[in-house]
């Protein structure tokens, strides 16, 4: 009886947070035990509401055992951008229905995390968008509180290996760790992945294999999907619980008529270089008052018809409604019932605002002349819309069933019709994938659900991540050049590699970019072929975090943020990025964000004084209520307490505490500072990359060494997280080019610390002192050194071995996030810093 109540209770709570019933899947996803890991269910049933309300019951509803298993965070990750906003909306609906929204009141979309998690209703769910570049949705300052977040494989998959896209290189570990601790993945279309999808098995397979302090688990959907497909050298698909439609699924009206839905394929007709064909034909057969979609397999196809749409439509006289159409038409062309559509233009080289207002007008409901829309395959997945008429580019047989699926979706057609255009070239595909899709097409005279088979061949990664390249992608200490290890080839599949860019004002006749000039908000950012580019004669800049300058990039690589120059173009609101359109206007500059360097700590700037006791203990007492929050005990807690009460005792060091007050030196009542009142700008180390934190861990190091037995708390991994807490210095000490340098040239410096450096006597708070300390360089060399022991390579290389790269992280995070929180302006009560 208890069953039949919690069923009837979740179908009622489905109900009133969707404005519709669960279909029976629905509910067994929420109920039954054990959730599955793959979810095999056609295109429009339904899929993001179930995966949503049943993480939402399961983690807030359901028994205490099943509340506690599942995981605190929903990652909801999409193989096109172009949905994210859309998913977002429908989710944050679905949680503004049943009244947990965290809302954000300066957004007109209420789904920012970090004003959402200011809430002091800590009950309430935020929705965040991981889109790359700087923002203040920070999600990651709150990682005891339920949400959710949504971004496409690049953005979510290149910060679950630690290399996050678009975003600071100093922030990266955060991510990381939470990405992959407490985290519930859910992929969606996961055929329209490539490489990423076998990336997201072998993150399964390591979490399990490294261990998480906390839950992860992971969820598999699609149309067509084959579960092989998630067979990889370390992941053993076979033991996967696959969930599907059943026969009371198959006995629902709504489900028959979806599945039943005809969409007659007609004769196919071949591609034209400038689209007049194609273009002839969408017009000669768009009905007034419906959606006709036109799917292409390149931006630059996309272009180029949709220019040819417009020239086409000015041959039409416009009419306004369809007695009046009766009697007007082209000459050139045969009469018609015409009412002028609305006409779009979608595709991946939009920045964000320009690309969900072009998606808001695919999504809105077609008017008099209908709507006719040119895409890419940005629409093949997620995207709720129903076409009566569809032409697509003839492309891989997953993909073609995805396009399929946004014709006559709801089964509302009785004429829905699918024309399939032969390419002028295969790519960005193989030319064999296109030859086994004609071949099943030409067995076919109708494309709806019921027609094509329910799953796919298993798919072939052309590169899989392994446990090594895992391992090595933990450091993110940057090699001599400044360059990283590049991911990409574990995140998606394809021909073309983006990076992103924007647009500034240069000063007239000056060829270098202002020193000062601000990094992009994610809302200027737009994605942009790597070919494109250095097909191009454009001037282009990047920021160099070492030499705190922007800089003209040797290589391009994906994920990288490249400043252009406003007077060259490139960019259109209405056609996106074919760098060769001329300048539109001024440059729309969101909102000034600051440039990080590595030498910065632009958060001791604060609006008032605090000593390092003060500070100190604002850090333990966030720490504290992180972990009172997560109520879920686990390894190494009184460690990380050790390392909040440490963590800033380098900030003793007279190069820190000459920065917080100015020269010369004025140690007001011989108080140590943690913060200063002064202006973050005239906030300057004397020694150029100077890094407190290294400081932090050496004394600690040291205290331990020296037998000051007061300390024998302390380890190697209080010294690793007091030394991780900006994300700066990591795995390997080693002094940077652009160093200040000692007059001894045999005395070791590292990040603005020098050999024999002297740390005065500091109240740390809580009644911890730190005696006098004298730094010792000793740990940046390879090896076992006779005075100070194994070397910090040796010690940090040992932690993550035995700790395991997750949980390692997580600790790391865990502290991060509290000297964040507990670095807020105490006028304040969010804080609004911008965070390291």
């Amino acid at each position: 009886m208890d069953g039949i109540d919690k069923t009837q209770e979740f179908i009622d709570f489905f109900t009133k947070a969707t404005g519709f019933e669960p279909y029976p899947y629905q509910t067994r996803l929420a109920i039954e035990e054990p959730m599955p890991d793959v979810l095999h269910i056609p295109t429009g049933l339904g899929k993001t509401e179930a995966v949503v309300m049943a993480w939402l019951w399961r983690r807030r509803f359901a028994n205490k055992t099943t509340r506690e298993d599942m995981p605190r965070r929903l990652v909801y990750c999409l193989p096109m951008r172009v949905l994210v906003e859309q998913t977002r909306d429908r989710i944050a609906g679905i949680l503004e229905n049943i009244g947990i929204l965290a809302a954000c009141p300066s957004d007109d979309r209420p789904v920012s995390g970090f004003a959402a998690q200011n809430d002091p209703d800590s009950q309430r769910i935020a929705v965040s968008v991981l889109m790359g570049g700087e923002d203040f949705d920070e999600w990651d300052r709150y990682p005891e509180r339920d949400a959710i977040l949504i971004g496409t494989q690049d953005m979510l998959l290149s910060r679950a290996l630690n290399r996050g896209y678009a975003m600071s290189r100093f922030r990266w570990p955060v991510q990381f760790a939470l990405l992959n601790n407490d985290v519930l993945w859910v992929m969606d279309e996961v055929q329209l992945m490539g490489n990423g999808l076998a990336t997201t098995a072998q993150l399964h397979a390591f979490r399990d294999k490294f261990k998480t302090v906390l839950p992860a688990r992971s969820l598999w959907m699609s149309a067509t999907l084959n579960p092989e497909s998630l067979h990889t050298v370390d992941f053993d698909s076979g033991s996967l619980k696959l969930g599907s439609l059943n026969s009371q699924d198959l006995a629902q009206t709504a489900v028959q008529t979806r599945r039943n839905a005809s969409k007659q394929l007609i004769a196919p007709i071949d591609a034209t270089k400038d689209g007049a064909d194609e273009i002839d034909f969408l017009l000669e057969n768009h009905d007034p008052g419906t959606l006709s979609l036109m799917v292409v397999n390149t931006v630059d196809r996309a272009q180029t018809l949709f220019k040819r749409l417009k020239i086409q439509l000015k041959k039409y006289k416009p009419v306004q409604n369809h007695e009046d159409a009766r009697e007007t038409s082209s000459s050139d062309l045969p009469a018609q019932e015409f009412v002028m559509p609305e006409i779009v233009l979608i595709h991946s080289r939009f920045r964000p605002e320009d690309r969900q207002q072009h998606v808001d007008m695919l999504l809105a409901k077609p008017g008099d002349g209908g709507t006719i829309a040119i895409t890419t395959q940005v629409v093949e997945a997620g995207v709720d819309v129903s076409a009566r008429l569809l032409v697509t580019d003839l492309a891989p047989w997953s993909s073609m069933v995805q396009r399929f699926g946004r014709c006559n979706r709801k089964g509302e057609f009785q004429d829905a019709k699918v024309c399939v255009v032969d390419p002028l070239t295969p790519l960005p595909y193989e030319e064999d994938e296109l030859n086994v899709a004609k071949k099943r097409l030409q067995a076919l005279s109708n494309v709806g659900p019921a027609s094509l088979p329910d799953t796919d061949d298993p798919l072939d990664y052309l590169h899989v991540l392994r446990r090594k390249d895992m391992v090595e992608l933990f450091d993110t200490t940057p090699d001599l050049a400044g360059m990283d290890i590049d991911i990409s080839r574990f995140i998606r599949e394809q021909n073309e590699y983006d990076v992103q860019v924007f647009w500034r004002e240069f000063i007239k006749n000056q060829n270098e970019p202002d020193p000062d000039a601000p990094g992009p908000s994610r809302n200027e950012l737009c994605s942009v072929p790597i070919s494109k580019l250095k097909k191009g004669k454009r001037d282009m800049w990047r920021w160099d975090p070492m030499e705190r300058e922007w800089v003209k990039p040797e290589t391009l690589y994906p994920g990288l943020i490249l400043m252009l120059r406003a007077d060259e173009g490139g960019y259109a609101p209405d056609l996106g990025w074919d760098g060769r359109t001329k300048p539109t206007g001024p440059v729309q500059q969101v909102q000034k964000m600051e440039n990080e360097a590595m030498d910065d700590d632009r958060y001791a700037a604060n609006r008032s004084w605090q000593t390092l006791a003060e500070h100190t203990d604002r850090v333990v007492n966030a720490l504290d209520a992180i972990l009172r929050d997560l109520s879920q005990q686990f390894d190494f807690i009184d460690e990380l307490r050790l390392a909040a009460r440490w963590h800033d005792a380098g900030k003793a060091h007279e190069i820190f505490q000459e920065a917080m007050l100015g020269e010369p030196p004025q140690n007001v009542n011989n108080k140590i500072w943690a913060k200063t009142a002064r202006p973050y700008r005239e906030v300057k180390y004397k020694r150029r990359g100077f890094r407190h934190e290294l400081a932090s861990a050496i004394a600690i190091l040291e205290n331990v060494r020296t037998g000051n037995l007061a300390f024998n708390g302390l380890t190697d991994l209080v010294a690793y997280l007091a030394a991780t807490h900006h994300g700066k210095v990591r795995l390997s000490i080693r002094s940077m080019p652009n160093e200040k340098m000692p007059d001894d040239p045999n005395r070791r410096f590292a990040r603005g610390i020098w050999d024999d450096n002297k740390l005065p006597s500091a109240d740390l708070g809580g009644g911890v002192t730190m005696p006098k300390t004298v730094m010792k360089l000793n740990y940046m060399e390879i090896g076992e050194d006779d005075e100070t022991g194994p070397s910090w390579l040796e010690r940090t290389l040992k932690l993550r071995d035995e700790l395991g790269l997750f949980r390692l992280a997580f600790l790391e995070a865990l502290l991060r996030v509290a000297d964040w929180r507990g670095s807020a302006n105490s006028d304040q009560t969010g804080g609004n810093e911008v965070t390291q």
